[in-house]
């Protein structure tokens, strides 16, 4: 029912960056029209995907919609546990905690030549908020209880995004532009929330940001019931 979505959030944070701002003055719709306009209810019933985004519990209806974070202290999964986090709430709010999750464990050298301090992070930020972000917007959120992994090792970060992949793309032109989506309406969320900025470009944008801090090319694992990616550090 209505009352499973925070509306307050959705209302003073969601509307007006889904919504412009004359028509949101002008509109005299109910509440419950304007959801039903923007695909979060249906027969006003919420969706799923205006559960997973703003859900007052998100995980009580869709138990897989959260991250869970490890950072090992060595190569191997058996190495011991340096920290570990499990991310659940609204969408937004694990992207928030999960960019700064990513950001204090990456590690950057520096530098000084010619009088110019230079900076070499191990992992650009974007990249690795570009693999994240993808996973959980392109993830399966049906048949499978398991969140989106991000384990990061001492010479490698994997991200484990549960589903294979989906409709036109295919392991040939995956990255290269060609977009489908499993979740357009969680798409469309992550675009007004400001974490995607044009559909299909997440991937390109990470590869650029890769090379051009010195990393090795990430490996892309297509399986049937999963799209995992690993990227190793910058030597």
């Amino acid at each position: 029912t209505l009352a499973d979505l925070d509306l307050d959030y959705i209302q003073q944070q969601y509307l007006p960056r889904a919504v412009a701002q004359e028509i949101l003055q002008m509109n005299t719709r109910s509440l419950e029209e304007q959801l039903q306009s923007l695909r979060l209810l249906l027969h006003g019933t919420p969706t799923w995907g205006a559960l997973i985004a703003f859900g007052r519990d998100p995980q009580a209806w869709v138990p897989g919609s959260y991250v869970q974070f490890l950072r090992l202290d060595g190569p191997e999964i058996t190495d011991p546990i340096r920290d570990q986090k499990t991310l659940t709430g609204r969408l937004e709010d694990i992207l928030r905690r999960l960019d700064e999750l990513l950001e204090i464990n990456i590690s950057v050298r520096t530098r000084i030549g010619t009088g110019v301090e230079e900076r070499f992070p191990d992992y650009p930020i974007v990249a690795l908020q570009q693999f994240t972000r993808n996973a959980l917007m392109h993830r399966t959120y049906e048949g499978t209880n398991s969140p989106v992994r991000v384990h990061w090792f001492s010479d490698r970060v994997e991200i484990h995004s549960p589903g294979g992949l989906f409709g036109q793309v295919n392991e040939e032109n995956f990255g290269k532009g060609q977009t489908d989506y499993r979740n357009p309406l969680l798409a469309e969320i992550l675009r007004n929330l400001g974490f995607a900025q044009r559909f299909g470009i997440g991937i390109p944008l990470a590869l650029r940001e890769l090379r051009k801090n010195g990393n090795p090319e990430p490996e892309f694992l297509f399986q049937p019931t999963q799209v995992s990616v690993i990227v190793r550090a910058r030597p």
